[in-house]
């Protein structure tokens, strides 16, 4: 490895680091694990190289400050070293036999989520914290005691005590957090070690409450009792029996073949135990040895962490399914011949997208090596060419939905084929649930679950049919869908209300893809009328101020389509409003794009500062980009990846107090 390849490889796992830490994982953990164990060989061939803030010396990443109080651990909480081999293992043991031929080890899962260490005094816990940095985390005290597994009150007092663990999501919960996520149309979460360190971090303990989280104790950090402080395995069981902490599965072992036979046993359990693991921690039993083996500044000592190797097999392709998620994307399935990965048994795997089947060239009848990433979830790594059969061919996506039979669209730059119609049934619950949503026609009393006893009852099968359930009213009190009399009332009181509603919040409402609240807002003032916007060109929409082509695109190939101009036809028989009324305070602000980003102390909240910046007919982004007039921020000076990026490109930072003196100058200085 060349120097200039130690730098791009140093800066790569920092940007990893970073994006693990705020739960957007960019890369496999062991496409990681080979960047680390790279950086780790280099270094060691060229000591020069390393620097104090090389993430071979550091942990975790910086911690976000702007999200909870901060906190100086009492005890650093270091990570882990990894080894991928066996005979690596043996060599630490053997290492620290040499030292202390009595030693014994304590073999344990490695559960991937994120760790958090629990402080208690007089029997109550009385702080939670995040690693974070490993010197420094954040207090999530009402968020962990809302996990069920965390005793916010011990039976006994055992004195002063810290302890640390690791927090996790099962499948079972990521599931059901995900499937909520698609229904309300927002992004979902890659897997539950990211969905568990964004809902740890959360704000709001309810949230956290709602999505679920687990907690295994894996260590004693602290404490004052002598029997705590000898025995690892002991100590864990005090915790368990006594306290009745869930403690971290794990197996005491005196020999190598007893070390290794419990690593295999834990490996053979991937896929089986409802959680990910990520590798097999050997732990030093007493506790008093394991200063004596220390690993460096980045990990603790004592413990060593064994990274299972990804399985892979070679099957063949039966068949390939193509259905339709709630977003109206096309999802291809590969169906293959089944084969045992981790302990389960698979026999289909997602193509994600017509780019990745042509990518990797896949047919039915090609035989494919697939694995399990995370070691859980099934995915296809490759097609093996040399066995594809003759007359095999790549397969394609078809043009039409398979639900609906409506042509399919391709967004311009995106991978993702899609059927765009608002009435196919795929996608209907979706589509409703927007529909009537706060932020388009705000119809209260309709919620999830009104709205899907409605479509299995055949009451709903389009937006439009909303408005026609007030003819329904006695049917609907007399067989109790939306409630009795009084509750069904409300719910046709909203519709009927909702009429009046902006058209705006309709076009938000019919969930064309790009369209938010805010470029709904921007377009429909542009053109004034839905009939304007509806015969719109590209170029005419593209005119518009922050809508660029691939929105206007959407907007375009949405109104072509004979079966949603038919839709708007019904909602204007139904009495909606289809022209739009500006009421913005003034245009101060309009064709400017302003990031908001920290604390605000003059506004209430981001949301409240939005809301004055989107009632001037300004724009709110979500990142920096040249585009951007300003970037708010009442701290110019922080470090902050937004900061950074505004600095860059030259873009104004302004302070809360700044940006209003600005609006009130007439906008000279807010970009």
């Amino acid at each position: 490895m060349t120097f200039e390849e130690y730098g791009e490889t140093v800066r790569k796992v920092k940007a990893y680091n970073e994006a693990y830490e705020a739960a957007h994982e960019k890369v496999t953990d062991y496409e990681y694990d080979k960047l680390m164990q790279s950086l780790k060989e280099a270094e060691q061939e060229h000591p020069e190289w390393r620097s104090a803030d090389s993430p071979t010396q550091t942990v975790g990443a910086p911690v976000r400050r702007k999200a909870g109080v901060t906190v100086r651990h009492d005890v650093p909480m270091l990570s882990i070293e990894d080894v991928f081999t066996k005979e690596e293992v043996l060599g630490w043991v053997h290492g620290v036999r040499s030292l202390h031929p009595d030693a014994v080890f304590s073999v344990e899962q490695k559960i991937d989520g994120l760790s958090m260490s629990i402080r208690y005094q007089s029997g109550r816990m009385t702080l939670a914290e995040t690693r974070g940095d490993g010197e420094t985390g954040e207090d999530v005290t009402l968020n962990a005691a809302v996990i069920p597994d965390v005793i916010s009150n011990l039976p006994e007092d055992p004195g002063p005590l810290e302890v640390r663990g690791e927090v996790y999501m099962t499948w079972k919960d990521f599931d059901r957090v995900n499937e909520r996520q698609e229904l309300l149309g927002k992004r979902t979460f890659a897997n539950p070690r990211n969905c568990a360190a964004g809902t740890l971090r959360q704000l709001n303990p309810a949230m956290t409450k709602e999505r679920g989280l687990s907690f295994f104790v894996f260590n004693v950090q602290r404490a004052d009792r002598e029997d705590l402080t000898v025995s690892h395995t002991a100590a864990l069981s005090f915790l368990r029996e006594r306290l009745g902490m869930h403690t971290v599965p794990g197996t005491l072992c005196r020999t190598d073949e007893e070390i290794i036979d419990a690593i295999d046993r834990i490996g053979e359990l991937r896929g089986t135990l409802g959680y990910d693991i990520d590798g097999a921690v050997v732990k030093i039993d007493q506790i008093a040895y394991r200063s004596e083996f220390p690993a460096g500044a980045k990990y603790s000592a004592g413990h060593i962490a064994y990274k299972y190797p990804p399985e892979e097999k070679l099957t063949v392709v039966r068949g390939i399914e193509v259905s339709v998620g709630m977003t109206g994307r096309l999802n291809p399935t590969a169906v293959f011949d089944p084969v045992r990965l981790c302990g389960t048994t698979v026999s289909r795997a997602t193509l994600h997208n017509q780019d990745f089947i042509d990518r990797l060239h896949i047919g039915i009848g090609d035989t494919v090596i697939v694995y399990k990433s995370g070691e859980i979830i099934p995915k296809i790594r490759a097609s093996v060419p040399d066995l594809r059969p003759a007359g095999t061919r790549d397969f394609r996506l078809p043009d039409t939905c398979p639900v609906c039979g409506q042509p399919v669209v391709r967004e311009e730059n995106a991978a993702d084929i899609r059927c765009v119609n608002p009435s196919c049934p795929a996608q209907l619950e979706r589509h409703l649930i927007n529909f009537v949503s706060r932020d388009a026609m705000d119809i209260k009393g309709l919620g999830e679950e009104n709205i899907r006893a409605l479509i299995a009852e055949g009451y709903l099968s389009d937006i439009a049919d909303i408005y026609d359930l007030r003819g329904k009213r006695d049917e609907l009190i007399e067989r109790g869908i939306v409630g009795k009399e009084k509750n069904t009332d409300k719910v046709l009181a909203s519709i009927e209300a909702s009429k009046h509603q902006e058209a705006d919040r309709l076009l938000t409402g019919l969930a064309i893809p790009n369209v938010g609240k805010t470029s709904a807002r921007t377009i429909l003032k542009a053109f004034g009328t839905m009939d304007a916007l509806m015969n719109a060109s590209v170029e005419e929409l593209t005119a518009v101020p922050d809508v660029g082509g691939v929105t206007a695109k959407s907007v375009w190939d949405f109104f072509r389509r004979d079966a949603n101009r038919a839709l708007i036809r019904r909602l204007r028989d139904a009495g909606l409003t289809m022209t739009e009324e500006n009421a913005a305070a003034d245009d101060s602000l309009a064709g400017r794009s302003y990031v908001i980003t920290g604390e605000v102390h003059v506004f209430g909240s981001r949301k409240e500062l939005g809301a004055f910046i989107e009632s001037r007919g300004g724009r709110l982004a979500g990142a920096v980009s040249k585009k951007t007039a300003a970037l708010i921020n009442n701290d110019p000076a922080s470090a902050s990846g937004k900061n950074k990026k505004a600095k860059e490109l030259g873009i104004p930072i302004l302070t809360e107090e700044e940006f209003l003196a600005s609006v009130n100058e007439g906008g000279r200085h807010a970009g």
